[in-house]
């Protein structure tokens, strides 16, 4: 389940695992992962932080769940999606927080965080994960299951609950603190 190697550890996750291990991973691990995310953008985040502000019924339970910030573009023949590589995390960062106040696990993009952010991963145990960038037609064949589940008409970017399988991803900032953005 886990190797060492240099001073990063990998492990082989299923998403419902990872509140569990989020003080466990450190900045630089490697997490093969496996089971249901959430993709999530902008727009989308926009109309779940407004449901959040009125109370009303989210998408998709924000307990425990895994956000990643993608807009996969329509399946070719044989696949779930087509490319479905991260987006720019920063972009959802002014949202971040209050998902993460409301039981977010983790994240799933690409680039830096702010403080806001980094600080709110720290308070609520969670953990951002990093995609590879430009690799989205990879990406895709880690994905075996993808259903439309809120805000159809954003088209890529409604929200989607995927099948992740053996997805690689870095972890970037750990809920001890740890920044791979940080030099």
């Amino acid at each position: 389940m886990n190797r060492r190697e240099s001073n990063n550890m990998e492990y082989k996750l299923n998403s419902s695992q990872l509140r569990e291990y989020a003080p466990v991973l450190k900045a630089g691990d490697r997490v093969v992962l496996s089971g249901t995310v959430y993709t999530a953008r902008d727009a989308a985040h926009k109309r779940i932080v407004a449901s959040i502000e009125k109370g009303e019924k989210l998408p998709f339970e924000l307990k425990d769940a895994a956000v990643y910030y993608a807009g996969p573009t329509p399946a070719p023949e044989g696949l779930a999606v087509g490319a479905c590589g991260p987006t720019t995390s920063g972009r959802m960062d002014v949202f971040a927080p209050l998902l993460l106040d409301n039981g977010l696990a983790a994240m799933i993009g690409k680039g830096e965080r702010n403080k806001e952010v980094c600080d709110s991963i720290i308070k609520n145990k969670a953990v951002y994960l990093c995609a590879i960038g430009g690799a989205g037609a990879l990406a895709s064949k880690c994905i075996k299951k993808c259903e439309v589940i809120a805000y159809d008409d954003l088209g890529c970017e409604s929200v989607k609950r995927l099948l992740f399988e053996d997805f690689p991803l870095t972890v970037a900032i750990d809920c001890s603190g740890g920044n791979v953005f940080e030099h």
